[in-house]
């Protein structure tokens, strides 16, 4: 496997750092626990816990895993296979990429990062030159230049955003309920494996929505996401 680090992967490996593991980084072999620190935050370690959880039949943790590597290597082709497989075999849907992320993944993430520093150095470049009658035209192109660069950028953090509100279900038949509280008949419950969009937290719990649209409240221990949030105690 190798890692291609792209654009938002600074962003996003700050968050992991910062989040910690807050959710399985620990081998099977040890501790299978989702409250151990990450013993590494490569593409490459996330990717093989990944297949170390698959091996020991812990899908949950596996998809977790092979999430975060992919958050740090995009284009890998063996996360993404791995994710599949994993996904399949725990009866979990694989979404198709929309026609923006194909779209967004025609030209290589890292190249994507660096044709955004290029726009803010037009865009600098242009300020610097001002009103100079003699750079007009210099400066409107690059203007335009690093206009289209930062648009295309932006258009590339909108595909990567998603992934910091995305979690996974660690427990099998995880109740959601109406409300943030342990009462009453939860509304459905949660495969195990299944990858939720958290949308809210509160004390204990947190605001889930499914790919079927279904919404409600689960308890934090039930899900862990992908990118932790250093200011909860998720």
């Amino acid at each position: 496997m190798k890692a291609h680090p792209g654009f938002g992967v600074a962003l996003l490996a700050l968050l992991l750092a910062q989040g910690g593991a807050s959710g399985a980084n620990t081998p099977p072999a040890a501790d299978t626990g989702v409250d151990k620190e990450p013993a590494s935050l490569s593409a490459n370690a996330l990717y093989n816990l990944g297949n170390a959880y698959a091996r020991a039949n812990q899908p949950a943790l596996a998809i977790l895993n092979y999430e975060r590597a992919r958050l740090l290597a995009p284009d890998d082709p063996d996360i993404a296979a791995n994710l599949r497989f994993v996904r399949a075999a725990a009866n979990q849907p694989s979404p198709a990429p929309t026609r923006l992320a194909r779209a967004v993944a025609v030209l290589p993430p890292t190249l994507t990062a660096w044709l955004g520093v290029v726009g803010v150095l037009c865009l600098g470049g242009a300020l610097i030159a001002g009103k100079s009658t003699s750079r007009t035209g210099l400066r409107r192109s690059s203007v335009v230049v690093g206009i289209a660069l930062l648009g295309w950028t932006g258009v590339s953090a909108v595909v990567f955003w998603p992934a910091v509100h995305a979690a996974v279900v660690v427990t099998d038949a995880a109740p959601v309920r109406v409300s943030p509280v342990p009462m009453g008949d939860p509304l459905f419950t949660l495969p195990m494996a299944e990858t939720v969009e958290v949308t809210a937290a509160h004390e204990d719990y947190v605001l889930i929505r499914t790919r079927a649209g279904k919404a409600g409240w689960a308890a934090r221990a039930n899900v862990v996401p992908v990118v932790p949030d250093r200011t909860s105690t998720w």
